[in-house]
């Protein structure tokens, strides 16, 4: 997943506007959040026209900034994020680029290869001040990191991509597709503790046979077992997520799961669907990077002509 801050336009105009609602009249797009438009939002009918007259108000509190429209896109990888996913990702990424209580529009776009979120708002907020820019792509790539969960898996010792998941999946985070070669970079520094998984075995040892063994686990002492199983059957394996000192490890590594007794053995647990706040649940998978650069109604925002050489131009609308 990537985000890009489209170009500015000149005083007060709000084109992205009539560009994302031009494609939700066509059916290409769906408009999939509305925030921040206060009364306005509790009109029926309103045009798109509205929605502009309420940005260039607010931005009419400030005539010292030329260029008021924002205006981003987030984009995913093929079909691996839909409408929801983008909107919660949006919603997060806004909040942490300062738009979180601004007015904007979230459209959701399913036409190109890429499915992909726009995002409208002023940058002017409603006390007259400018929301700050500096260092702004930036930042805006670092918060779409810190929305996804990468910032959080990458501060534990892990060696499997498959560990890296499902710390991300165990506290909801979004993150699907981690820069392949950053990650096997950090995998690659993975080394086992020995003397914390004596400790955890001892852990294990101790309060297996309590019925609440997990939750005693998981509450004294941040360790957290996720237990792998297929169509309800017992586990045949599970994962030690270590919160405390931030490492996961292989449950075989630390005890083997026929020790851990019969009652622990029939009980599936799943990842929690408790999250940080700010944070969304939904489950994880791998793919690879993407680059919003081949979506086709995003040429069209920006203006660009490319040739492409010995090849016929496609119209993917």
């Amino acid at each position: 997943m990537i985000v890009k801050i489209l170009k500015n336009v000149p005083r007060f105009r709000f084109p992205a506007i009539r560009y994302n609602t031009d494609k939700i009249d066509l059916g290409k797009a769906l408009l999939t959040k509305v925030c921040g438009f206060s009364a306005l939002q509790g009109l029926g009918n309103l045009r798109p026209q509205d929605y502009i007259n309420y940005l260039k108000l607010v931005s009419s509190t400030n005539g010292r900034v030329e260029k008021a429209q924002f205006h981003a896109v987030i984009s995913g990888k093929g079909r691996m994020y839909g409408q929801d996913d983008l909107t919660a990702v949006a919603k997060l990424w806004m909040e942490k680029m300062g738009y979180g209580s601004q007015p904007y529009l979230a459209v959701f776009h399913g036409d190109t290869d890429n499915n992909h979120i726009h995002l409208i708002s002023t940058r002017i907020g409603k006390d007259g001040k400018k929301i700050s820019s500096a260092f702004e792509n930036r930042r805006a790539v670092h918060a779409l990191q810190e929305v996804l969960g990468y910032h959080f898996a990458l501060q534990y010792n892990l060696s499997t991509k498959a560990q890296f998941y499902l710390l991300l999946e165990s506290r909801g985070y979004l993150g699907r597709n981690y820069n392949p070669s950053k990650l096997d970079a950090h995998i690659a520094g993975y080394k086992p503790d020995k003397v914390r998984m004596g400790q955890l075995r001892e852990l294990l040892i101790l309060h297996k046979d309590d019925p609440a063994f997990t939750d005693i686990l998981k509450t004294r002492y941040q360790v957290e077992l996720i237990f792998h199983a297929a169509d309800g059957k017992a586990p045949y394996g599970y994962t030690i997520l270590d919160h405390g000192t931030q490492q996961v490890f292989k449950g075989s590594e630390v005890l083997s799961l026929k020790y851990l007794g019969e009652g622990v053995r029939e009980k599936v647990a799943t990842p929690t669907a408790t999250m940080p706040v700010n944070e969304t649940s939904l489950p994880a998978s791998y793919v690879g990077p993407v680059w919003i650069a081949d979506d086709v109604d995003d040429e069209a925002v920006l203006g660009m002509k490319r040739r492409r050489k010995g090849k016929a131009r496609k119209n993917t609308r």
